[in-house]
């Protein structure tokens, strides 16, 4: 029988094994984790593949006005706790979102925003209300709106 060459102790067959489950493990470490990356960018919650998003808009004047809700469903229909938001326009709106049963999110088409808010957790969602008028907002899971998911955005002069 021949001596098997050793490198750094180890024989070459059991070096080479070890560096092919190590480039393996490792070229399924970089899929996984990519696959993880483009999925938080296509659901909105990374900003250039790095950076949280944020959806805060700085109010340069103008009061804070702070709401909280809840987002839910139960036999009778799906649900925002709170169905009416009144401002005036110039206002810092902050809307906190906690879903407590249930897929959901919080739309609001004239402002941009479509926020997932995912189970148990606070979304927050912040704006300046700077445009007048009445706006739905809604959740935009496929029946929920129509289930009674949604309320109105009142902005005064």
């Amino acid at each position: 029988m021949a001596e098997e060459e050793m490198i750094w102790g180890y024989s070459k067959k059991t070096l080479t094994t070890g560096l092919m489950l190590l480039v393996v493990a490792g070229g399924m470490f970089y899929v996984g984790a990519k696959y993880e990356k483009n999925k938080l960018s296509k659901l909105g919650l990374l900003k250039n593949g790095t950076e949280q998003v944020s959806k805060e808009k700085k109010a340069k004047a103008g009061a804070v006005k702070e709401f909280s809700m809840t987002s839910y469903y139960d036999e009778t229909g799906k649900w925002f706790s709170l169905k009416e938001i009144s401002v005036k326009k110039g206002d810092h709106v902050r809307i906190k979102v906690t879903n407590t049963k249930g897929t959901h999110d919080f739309t609001l088409d004239e402002y941009g925003i479509k926020e997932m808010t995912p189970l148990d957790k606070e979304t927050v969602i912040e704006f300046t209300a700077d445009k007048v008028g009445e706006f739905e907002y809604y959740c935009s899971v496929p029946g929920h709106r129509q289930g009674g998911q949604f309320g109105k955005l009142i902005v005064k002069e």
